[in-house]
């Protein structure tokens, strides 16, 4: 995730950093200028049409056409920011609830019983890491753990299978240990329960964001309906711009396809890119909070 500062607006307005669209639309940008001159071209010089042709009632068309797809493009990014900032809550719940975990389990368990803190103070962050692989569909390897101490708990994890429900299981099993030994009292159990469940909670409702996208229809019809627009847009207003209109049909190509790219960007908010949630920080804190209470 970027990091920057919201007032200094010259550095944004200069700088082209590499999560800028206009890098990515480029390409893109440069052929739309030369569609543009070209139609100019045949228009003016070749064909010669006069703003008296039916030509010049395209502008009527663009003028109703800008106000929808605006809308259309208002709800996109509101909808893909939801999105963003709805994983960005649930990634903040995961941090509460591993340390409200931390706390209770640091409080419950004797002081003397070193390897089970060392399972705990290396579990609920491993829960973390999990889950940030699991969600950008890499291969997870607990890289948290001491694998010297905790190969018996390395081989009962399958890497093919779902990681973090197998470490929320892993972590219920130890705690149901301690219970059944008599460590921990059955009203301590109900609260450590509840702390478990919030992780696969928060699990759940993460998947639910990454595997369902933005209906396939509705995202291809904003394209196609950007693309007409754009293409379409050089023919009425030539006859008021003159050539003026290849730089003018470049920019608002630029703005309205920026639009599209940001929502395609941050609607899937646990991948790697600049924008999305810094869920590999958020794992190391929790990593460095969990130790400093166990």
């Amino acid at each position: 995730m970027v990091s920057y500062n919201t007032k200094d607006w010259f550095t944004f307005i200069f700088r082209l950093h590499k999560a800028d669209t206009f890098r990515q639309l480029l390409p893109l940008f440069i052929g739309i200028c030369i569609y543009s001159g070209i139609i100019a071209y045949l228009e003016i010089e070749y064909f010669k049409l006069s703003e008296s042709s039916h030509v010049k009632n395209i502008p009527v068309m663009h003028g109703l056409l800008g106000f929808v797809i605006s809308m259309l493009l208002v709800f996109r990014t509101n909808t893909a920011y939801d999105r963003w900032w709805e994983a960005r809550k649930l990634w903040g719940s995961l941090v509460n609830n591993s340390r409200n975990l931390a706390i209770k389990l640091s409080a419950m368990l004797p002081a003397d019983d070193e390897e089970t803190r060392a399972f705990f103070r290396n579990m609920i962050p491993g829960f973390a890491h999990a889950l940030r692989t699991h969600l950008r569909s890499e291969q997870t390897r607990i890289a948290l753990f001491d694998e010297d101490t905790h190969k018996h708990v390395l081989k009962h994890i399958d890497y093919e299978k779902h990681i973090p429900n197998q470490i929320a299981l892993l972590l219920f099993k130890r705690i149901q240990g301690l219970y059944s030994n008599g460590n921990i009292t059955g009203d301590q159990l109900i609260v450590l329960n509840a702390e478990i469940q919030s992780f696969t909670d928060v699990c759940g409702a993460c998947e639910r964001i990454k595997n369902t996208p933005i209906p396939f229809s509705y995202s291809v019809f904003i394209k196609k309906f950007i693309f007409i627009y754009i293409m379409t847009l050089p023919f009425g207003y030539v006859f008021s711009l003159g050539y003026y209109v290849v730089p003018v049909v470049g920019f608002v190509f630029y703005v309205l396809a920026s639009l599209e790219l940001i929502a395609e960007e941050i609607e899937d908010p646990f991948g790697g890119d600049p924008n999305d949630i810094p869920t590999q920080k958020i794992s190391e804190n929790i990593q460095k909070h969990v130790a400093e209470l166990i």
